[in-house]
């Protein structure tokens, strides 16, 4: 049987292309009977080398034969299809071109629409959907997500991320009769041209897919927005702050809902993204849990992630095919974020290699802690009942630092570890201090 594949190769300005090209070739050359160019190929057939320059290290004299070519396109292209792969397997073929093109790899019928980074697979519109929905349904029903009648609370901020949740989980919700109560959970977090834009597009969401939202503030629950904070604070441990006040904000509103659980939109990139934290942090309790698919379920209520195997690329798809209506528009705050450093490691990582993604949730997964090592103990903040490894949870040490000018307290690492001994140091500098109401409102 004959079949035809397509080699792509991606140029990285970094490396030499040469050393790119005979990597590609190699890892091929093992099955590859022979090199074929396609008719869109821009390099000419003496430019492709033969097996016996891929099994041997080519002379100067051929090397820059066949590399001159790509070197000159690689400063230009990002993504050159070089030649088509033509492998011969038994007996027969089987055509997979209808008009010069190739056809869906999972129905044959159709014009692929794009490539899964996870499997590589072209497949057209429509049968990524049906993938892409069964995969989440499936992560749903074999980990024991949801129980009928239960009220679910799905973290809503307007961005692609919640927005494909929530379509998706009203969707399956119907198709398969979890007998769900589905809510949206959104947090204003007072940013001026960013959070406010995005509510509308919430609540537009909450008109489309029919189901009710509640909106809770950090203006409400802290008495501080996130502008008044960064007026105070710089740019510097801003998203300190939000992520903190954001994490407990949204218990707080699933609490307020009466949610048996609240489901988040982080997907494989994020997950990913948050094991390289921790280890660089050396977290070694948050490390032990960033993985799970169920987290909090010795809090005030469970979390789950649906997303949790699903790739950032797929749910843009997703996103865009569907033509759903979600706010792409990043934080005004967020630029200066160190997630941000580790998000842009792991997009070279999937450039290279896509299913590195997934081997790094894997690897978080198989992490096993030494029984030795001492974990902190899950109790309550003696202040507003939320739950803390210290006597005051994280949010109120913040707040309280707001409200007395002491603005390192409970951020850095030395203050962290005696931060409710803080007695009357000396306030760092004069600086607006806004009156407020104890951490949140809501006791758990």
């Amino acid at each position: 049987m004959k079949f035809h594949k397509t080699l792509h190769y991606e140029a990285l300005p970094f490396e030499n292309p040469l050393s790119l090209d005979r990597r590609c070739y190699q890892n091929l050359a093992q099955e590859t009977r022979f090199f074929q160019p396609r008719a869109s190929c821009p390099l000419p057939s003496s430019a492709l080398p033969t097996r016996e320059a891929i099994s041997s290290p080519p002379r100067e004299d051929t090397s820059d034969h066949w590399s001159g070519h790509l070197h000159q396109y690689a400063a230009h292209l990002t993504i050159i299809n070089c030649c088509t792969i033509s492998m011969e397997e038994g007996e027969g073929s089987t055509a997979s071109k209808r008009g010069g093109g190739r056809l869906c790899f999972i129905c044959n019928q159709r014009r692929p629409a794009l490539k899964r980074p996870k499997t590589q697979e072209q497949i057209c519109r429509e049968c990524f959907y049906v993938v892409f929905e069964e995969e989440i349904h499936r992560v749903i029903m074999d980990n024991h997500l949801f129980k009928p009648g239960e009220r679910i609370a799905v973290a809503a901020s307007g961005g692609k991320d919640s927005t494909v949740l929530a379509y998706v989980l009203s969707e399956l919700n119907r198709r398969h009769s979890y007998g769900l109560d589905l809510f949206l959970l959104s947090v204003d977090e007072g940013i001026t041209g960013y959070r406010d834009d995005s509510l509308e597009t919430v609540k537009r969401n909450e008109i489309q897919y029919g189901l009710p939202l509640k909106v809770v503030s950090y203006k409400d629950l802290y008495g501080w927005t996130m502008d008044e904070i960064v007026s105070v604070i710089g740019l510097k441990n801003n998203c300190t702050f939000c992520g903190v006040f954001r994490r407990q904000a949204l218990d707080r509103g699933a609490a307020l809902l009466k949610a048996d659980k609240l489901v988040t939109g982080h997907n494989a990139d994020d997950i990913a993204e948050t094991v390289l934290l921790n280890i660089l942090r050396g977290d070694i309790a948050r490390l032990s849990r960033c993985t799970f698919i169920v987290t909090g379920e010795d809090g005030p209520i469970p979390r789950c992630k649906p997303f949790k195997y699903t790739y950032e690329k797929e749910i843009n798809k997703y996103a865009y095919f569907k033509k759903l209506d979600y706010f792409s528009t990043e934080c005004t705050y967020s630029p200066n974020a160190y997630r941000g450093f580790a998000r842009e490691f792991i997009k070279d990582l999937e450039r290279i290699r896509p299913q590195a993604i997934l081997d790094i949730i894997r690897s978080g997964e198989d992490f096993r802690i030494s029984t030795t090592t001492r974990m902190p103990e899950q109790g309550t903040c003696e202040r507003c009942g939320y739950i803390s490894s210290q006597k005051l949870c994280k949010a109120c040490v913040l707040l309280e630092g707001l409200n007395r000018g002491l603005l390192k307290l409970g951020i850095s690492r030395a203050n962290g570890s005696r931060r409710h001994d803080v007695g009357h140091p000396k306030p760092e500098a004069k600086r607006p201090i806004i009156q407020n109401k104890p951490c949140g409102t809501l006791d758990f």
